[in-house]
Formats: structure tokens, C-alpha cells, sequence
């Protein structure tokens, strides 16, 4: 009769961890980490616009270009980077993919390395970065890369 019994509590314990385990696997995970949900308090661009307003020869060697040249980039690849708001969550906006791009380009530092001070994850950035570029190179294309026509 006891061994009976304590199959039965064996079972029943048994029973409450598979219905633990289940419990913990239906969990949703978070959609972003929680450090980086404040991008807008301690990401670059709080540093960007302290060096733009008083140390503009800081900000052309954070970003490799002064505040016009910068300004100018952004007004022309703007559009082609920018991303629709939706309801789940706000977009990147297209300051902070230009400013990744150019901190990427300037500094050579890897995704992992470059997320901690974008707040951006790296997978985010392995699509943003090369999205940037191609379309800095189409809007600088016509005006920076002319190519003569040669005559035989």
C-alpha cells in the first residue's frame, strides 16, 4: 500500500513539473531589451546634439562631417531610409540609421560593438547599414560619380 502511494505522489509531482515546464515555454519573450527601450536618453544622438550645439569641430570628428554636410545627407537620403510608424512600436528613426551608418564607416567597429552605443540590436543594424549605403550611393551617384563617354 505505500509503495502504491508513493507512485502516486511520484506521478502526481511529475504531473505539476510538466505542467511548470509548460507553463515557462508559453511565456512571451520581450520584443526589445529593456536597456535599450531608452534609445532616446542614452543612445549617440544625445552626445550628437550636445557636440552639434557647442563643439561642432567634436561633432565633424564623431561623424567625419560637419553639421551642414551632414544635415545635407540626411535631407537627400532621408526619404529613401525612412521607415513607416506601425502600431507595435515606433521606427529607427532616419537620423539614427544615418548617424550608425557614418559611426560604422568612420570607426570600422563591428555590429556587436556598435550596438551598445546605438542602442540599436546588431541584426537591426546588419540590414540598416548596407540599406543606408546603397541608398547614400543612389543619391550621390548622379552628382559624384559621372563617367565620361569615350569615343573610338
Amino acid at each position: 500500500m505505500l509503495k502504491l502511494k508513493q507512485k502516486k505522489i511520484a506521478i502526481c509531482y511529475m504531473g505539476l513539473q510538466v505542467y511548470l515546464n509548460s507553463l515557462n515555454k508559453n511565456k512571451r519573450s520581450k520584443w526589445v531589451k529593456t536597456w535599450k527601450l531608452n534609445r532616446e536618453k542614452f543612445s549617440d544622438m544625445v552626445l550628437l546634439r550636445e557636440l552639434r550645439q557647442n563643439d561642432p569641430d567634436d561633432f565633424k570628428n564623431y561623424l567625419r562631417l560637419d553639421s551642414e554636410d551632414f544635415d545635407y545627407l540626411l535631407k537627400i537620403v532621408g526619404p529613401a531610409i525612412k521607415k513607416q510608424d506601425t502600431v507595435m512600436r515606433e521606427p529607427i528613426t532616419s537620423e539614427e540609421r544615418l548617424v550608425a551608418t557614418l559611426r560604422f564607416l568612420a570607426t570600422g567597429r563591428s555590429y556587436e560593438d556598435l550596438k551598445f552605443s546605438t542602442r540599436i540590436s546588431a541584426p537591426s543594424l546588419s540590414s540598416i547599414i548596407p540599406e543606408t549605403c546603397k541608398a547614400i550611393y543612389e543619391a550621390l551617384r548622379a552628382d559624384y560619380m559621372k563617367v565620361k563617354q569615350f569615343t573610338f
